[in-house]
């Protein structure tokens, strides 16, 4: 175990969510803001970007049921069921205002949350929301081998056999060429991936593909009614949702924010902190801007 990550398990709180154990941490003093990690990893993916933001946010951050430090039951997996969770852990705090940062597998837990606040069925303290790599548009996303594999009736045997050789392979893919995760950053992300023999139920996490598919004209929809307050943080290099899903967003939302970062890969937050805390402080601190012809804002620099 690394040093970093056992002081990170040191800092971690607990509560309890229909009947399973979920690791959360908070930190830092201002206006809540709720960070929503991605798959296969969890919270420990917003360490590089968490003093900063800290600075001027209360942060919030859970690893989800199946991830990280939090309990991995058998079963049971679905975005609707992680979107329950982050409200549960809102009450348990007691924040009834809020922003969130989100990115991968939480970029649909944060369609999840806005599409229930336009309903009003939840999350309804909701304020902006920054979205980092994702698969935002099912049409956009391209799916890796693995993830094919992992979704197919054979999806079991990838959990049977994934180890961290395998893992750290897969993974740096999707990192840019010039941002590669070292071996010892790869060891941490397992690590956590591992926890609870969490490695063994990959496949079934896996379900977030097809929620996203039955999901895709009401969360897609949610973003073109909030355009107001959303933005993307883009990593251009990615093979998953890079530029090709950053032009989608443009084409589709034109009046929301957007950020190009030509040289990163699918893990903004940690390839290019620096960059992606400075612009999420920034947008965060605006106010909500009217929707109307012209108000769009996208920079395509690094």
């Amino acid at each position: 175990m690394h040093a970093d990550t056992r002081e990170w398990r040191g800092r971690a709180n607990y509560f309890t969510f229909e009947g399973h154990q979920i690791a959360y941490w908070t930190d830092g003093d201002g206006p809540a803001l709720l960070l929503v990690h991605g798959f296969p990893t969890c919270s420990w993916d917003w360490l590089p970007v968490w003093d900063t933001l800290a600075a001027k946010h209360r942060l919030i951050a859970c690893d989800m049921l199946g991830f990280g430090l939090s309990d991995k039951p058998r079963s049971g997996y679905s975005i609707h069921r992680q979107a329950d969770l982050q409200e549960a852990l809102l009450t348990h705090l007691g924040i009834t205002q809020w922003d969130a940062l989100v990115h991968d597998y939480g970029v649909s837990v944060g369609q999840e949350l806005l599409a229930r606040q336009l309903e009003n069925s939840g999350a309804l303290g909701l304020g902006q929301m920054v979205f980092l790599n994702g698969g935002l548009f099912p049409d956009q996303h391209r799916a890796r081998p693995i993830q094919k594999l992992g979704t197919s009736p054979l999806g079991f045997i990838v959990s049977r056999l994934l180890n961290r050789k395998g893992f750290g392979k897969s993974f740096s893919e999707v990192f840019g060429p010039d941002t590669q995760p070292s071996e010892a950053e790869l060891d941490a992300f397992w690590e956590f991936i591992a926890e609870q023999d969490g490695h063994r139920i990959f496949h079934k996490l896996l379900h977030y593909i097809a929620d996203r598919r039955a999901n895709e004209a009401r969360w897609v929809g949610a973003l073109g009614r909030t355009q107001d307050r959303i933005g993307l943080i883009n990593g251009a290099l990615d093979p998953v949702s890079g530029q090709h899903a950053f032009r989608k967003w443009c084409d589709t939302l034109p009046k929301a924010r957007a950020r190009l970062l030509p040289t990163i890969g699918h893990y903004p937050q940690v390839e290019a902190p620096a960059d992606v805390a400075k612009t999420a402080l920034e947008w965060l601190s605006e106010p909500r801007r009217p929707t109307r012809a012209g108000s769009r804002r996208a920079v395509r620099g690094s």
